[in-house]
């Protein structure tokens, strides 16, 4: 009961005789020499072997190692602080020879641009100098005085 002729406005087939449908999804067909993707060619070069040197790429930059110049900071304020206590003044001493050693290493980097705290490299040396000569010797000068007005009191 379908009517091929349907009344104006109404609907019926189409126009046009139906299209084939479109190719499905994927590479095209080779329809011949120069068409559609290469099938071979060059690709990717192959990695080196294991223990050769490989061409400088363009990589992260190395980030700075500010390690030497914290601990010379640490240690020479810990040293600062060993060397104001009657007790541990020994230990200030050798916390202060480290944190020197570690202070110079420190802005030798900074100096270099491997590190970016050379305040810190620098604070750490003036620390541990102050804790391993200034303090023991305002120590000792301090006890000499001491022993010397018992000694003249006597």
């Amino acid at each position: 009961m379908s009517n091929t002729n349907p009344p104006p406005g109404g609907f019926g087939p189409p126009a046009q005789p139906p299209q084939q449908p479109a190719p499905g999804y994927g590479y095209p067909q080779q329809s011949g020499p120069g068409y559609g993707y290469p099938q071979g060619g060059p690709g990717y070069p192959a990695a080196p072997p294991v223990g050769y040197p490989q061409a400088p790429g363009y990589g992260m930059p190395a980030q700075p190692s500010n390690g030497m110049g914290t601990t010379g900071l640490v240690l020479g304020i810990i040293g600062v602080v060993c060397s104001l206590t009657f007790l541990l003044w020994f230990f200030g001493v050798i916390l202060g020879i480290l944190a020197i050693i570690f202070g110079a290493i420190g802005r030798g980097k900074a100096t270099r641009g491997e590190a970016t705290n050379k305040g810190a490299a620098t604070a750490g040396l003036v620390c541990g100098i102050i804790a391993t000569v200034i303090l023991p010797l305002l120590g000792f000068l301090l006890f000499a005085s001491i022993m010397g007005g018992l000694g003249a009191a006597s």
